[in-house]
């Protein structure tokens, strides 16, 4: 029957396409296979039900019937039943009974309110009248949604059917019945988007019986109206009226028989008409489709193979019940961790965050860029640090009015100040502390297959950070109670006594960068009123002068530059509907900065950008707002200071210069200091006991048993990913048998129209 010598082709696709149905593959292999499409009441169900042989064994009714894919496999057989995938093991003798499942299955997946799954499912019968076969009955195609369907159940439908018959493998069966204007056939419409050339579809016209008395559909079955390269077959189903009577299957092929060989339209083609020699076509075309096929579905394969192979290699050092796996797992998953972590930290090629600073970047901006502007915000108010110079120095002298500076003012005053670095310094740690259980949480990540482990060891090691927490608080503590033990007036950076009344405020002012150094490029949006052209993005470029903004990055169209003489810094509270964060810049002078504008609004996307661009503007000298300058110092009116006599005034100044020399010295220490603190106590510290002691710690958690217990996801995906795998290796099996033994065997050619009587005229 069919294609002797390769009778197997067809059986060995149904076993692939069982395997991968069963493990819910089978949309997305291109399996060489029929697809069958049409409108709604275009005969689909009764074509596929006369290949059968069978009575009504698929659902009817009016609206969308087939509410998902039918894998039809029909296999040549002396017995006669049908078998469900989902229902292995059992045999359907009665096939009401088949449609009944048909139903039953279809509801579960998609309810009874005429949804549509994409699921879908495999019913193989077996019959001494059926040739060897496969097809897949989808939906009707429809305009209108029924009942409570979704609205857009037409675009549904196309997209399943897209799923199918985009792919060079699959065969289309277009079905159209003969009483509707052809030229419009939804069938042939959606066949033509996918498959311009009509090579791989196969035109069926049914209800040639039903056709206006004087009309015919003789030009479509000769191939002379909408030509496909594998023609057109014409068939005639039971009517209404045949179904309601339930007339034998036989009399209506019959029937159909007769009907060809007396129409004066089709009886010169009634050999390549009816039922019987579709399905003896399809046979030929799909084997023979198999056959053209089988070396690219054979390739493609041993690629998804390939990549399989590299993911099950993960599952061959574990099994849940081997307890030297487990151990071997365990230790396996701890070391990698501990290298993860490492990674994340020293920093890596592999794998490189893009979008996002994390780990060991976020924390040298930390060290680097948040903890200098933190320092930097903890300016002096000026007024009153000079009212507190005034008092220190009155009360040191008492009742006498003293003719030299006292130096207790000035150490009584620096102490006070080194007091105030103590806050800026722990929060430095507290945000490290973040970034680093951050880290700790990215990189546990990996153990989300064994939830219990994963719990543990963040736990442990968030725990051991904590305490380590504690411990470089107390050291940096200490550090600064070093600085207020002795203040060391002879360090060489210190400007001492002499040099202080001398010292002007363009040195306090002056820049501690290079001229036209970069110190910054970035993205960033001025924030301007809709009326004067809504918000912008330019690509900005900070020097230690100005601050200039482009076009884009390649820095060729300038759209202004501003100097940064007389800028300062302010924060902006976020817009209402501004997801963005913002800080402003503005002149100390009230004059513009920007056009008509007394100040420009900069947008970034985090806060931590925000910072970031500060920390910058601190580099090049502009500061917040809350800093006073030694200039603002000089030009306060005397109704906004303390009233002093000129020495005093004198003493004051020599005061307040000798102590910004000193803090300069001690921020200078902190600063170098507490990075070397945080990575030797904190970073180090967590480093060393992830590779040393956490292995310890999990083995006296618990149970090594329960640690290395599988999610359920988890050994779902093993299982499937497993099932995938020997899949993939039994097909390739099965298809290097089937290559081997039909090698020499020759195969008809494809289906053409040269058998067509020529018009005469």
């Amino acid at each position: 029957m069919g294609n002797r010598g390769m009778e197997d082709l067809i059986p060995l696709i149904n076993k692939l396409q069982d395997a991968f149905s069963s493990i819910g593959q089978s949309c997305n292999l291109d399996l060489p296979q029929i697809a069958v499409v049409g409108g709604q009441s275009a005969g689909k169900s009764s074509v596929l039900e006369n290949f059968v042989g069978r009575l009504d064994f698929l659902p009817r009714g009016s609206g969308i019937v087939t509410r998902r894919p039918l894998i039809l496999q029909l296999v040549n057989s002396k017995v006669e039943y049908a078998e469900f995938l989902h229902c292995k093991g059992r045999k359907f003798v009665d096939f009401d009974e088949v449609r009944l499942e048909i139903e039953a299955e279809t509801e579960r997946i998609t309810g009874s309110n005429k949804g549509i799954s994409a699921i879908p499912i495999n019913l193989r019968v077996y019959s001494p009248n059926v040739l060897n076969l496969t097809l897949i009955d989808l939906p009707g195609m429809t305009k209108v949604a029924v009942g409570d369907q979704p609205q857009d159940i037409e675009h549904q439908i196309r997209d399943m059917l897209m799923q199918f018959i985009t792919k060079e493998s699959c065969l289309i069966l277009a079905v159209t019945p003969a009483n509707t204007d052809l030229a419009n056939s939804d069938a042939l419409k959606i066949s033509k988007e996918v498959d311009p050339q009509g090579l791989r579809t196969i035109g069926v016209i049914t209800k040639l019986d039903l056709m206006d008395e004087g009309t015919d559909a003789r030009d479509i079955l000769e191939n002379k109206l909408l030509p496909l390269r594998r023609g057109y077959i014409g068939v005639v189903n039971r009517s209404q009226k045949d179904i309601d009577g339930k007339k034998d299957i036989r009399a209506a092929l019959a029937a159909e028989r007769k009907f060809f060989l007396s129409h004066p339209g089709y009886r010169h083609i009634a050999e390549r008409m009816g039922t019987p020699h579709l399905q003896k076509t399809l046979n030929q075309q799909l084997t023979n489709h198999i056959r053209d096929t089988l070396p690219g579905l054979r390739s493609k394969l041993q690629s998804q193979l390939l990549s399989l192979e590299k993911e099950v290699e993960e599952y061959k050092n574990f099994r849940p019940d081997d307890p030297t796996r487990k151990t071997k797992a365990l230790l396996q998953m701890v070391q990698q961790f501990g290298v993860d972590f490492e990674k994340c930290i020293e920093g890596s090629g592999d794998q490189v965050d893009t979008s996002n600073l994390s780990g060991g970047a976020k924390i040298n901006r930390i060290f680097h860029e948040r903890f200098p502007f933190e320092l930097v915000k903890m300016e002096f108010d000026e007024k009153e640090l000079r009212k507190e110079i005034s008092y220190a120095i009155k009360n040191i002298h008492g009742v006498r009015t003293g003719l030299f500076t006292p130096d207790l003012a000035f150490e009584a005053i620096v102490k006070k100040q080194i007091i105030k670095l103590k806050e800026p310094c722990l929060k430095c740690i507290d945000l490290v502390i973040q970034e680093l259980i951050n880290t700790v949480r990215q990189c546990t990540n990996k153990l989300g297959s064994y939830p219990r482990l994963r719990e543990e060891t963040e736990r442990i090691v968030t725990t051991y950070v904590r305490e380590r927490d504690s411990k470089t608080k107390d050291q940096v503590l200490l550090l600064i109670d070093i600085e207020l033990s002795y203040i060391n007036t002879n360090h060489e950076d210190f400007i001492g006594f002499a040099n202080a009344q001398q010292r002007t405020t363009a040195n306090a002012t002056k820049k501690r960068v290079m001229p036209n150094q970069v110190i910054r490029r970035g993205w960033l949006t001025i924030n301007i009123s809709i009326m004067k052209g809504g918000s912008k993005d330019y690509w900005f470029v900070l020097t230690a002068e100005s601050l200039s903004w482009y076009k884009d990055e390649e820095e060729k169209e300038k759209k202004y530059m501003l100097p940064l003489d007389n800028l300062k810094l302010r924060d902006v509270e976020k817009g209402f509907m501004s997801s963005k964060h913002v800080f402003a810049i503005f002149n100390t002078e009230q004059r513009n900065v920007y056009k008509d504008l007394r100040q420009i609004e900069l947008a970034c996307d985090t806060q931590e950008d925000v910072d970031s661009w500060k920390a910058s503007f601190l580099r090049a000298g502009v500061y917040p707002e809350k800093d006073q300058t030694k200039t603002h110092m000089n030009a306060m009116s005397t109704s906004d200071t303390v009233s002093m006599d000129p020495q005093l005034e004198r003493q004051v100044e020599t005061i307040r210069n000798l102590v910004d020399s000193y803090i300069g010295i001690v921020n200078k220490s902190i600063r170098d200091l507490m990075p070397k603190t945080i990575m030797h106590l904190m970073i180090n510290s967590v480093r060393d006991f992830i590779h040393s002691e956490l292995l310890a710690y999990l083995y006296s958690a618990g149970d090594q048993g329960s640690l290395m217990e599988e999610s359920a996801e988890q050994a779902q995906r093993r299982d499937e990913m497993l099932r995938m795998y020997h899949a993939l290796k039994e097909a390739l099996v099965l298809i290097g048998d089937i290559s081997t033994t039909t090698i020499s065997t020759p195969v008809p050619p494809p289906v053409d129209d040269t058998w067509i009587p020529k018009d005469p005229r």
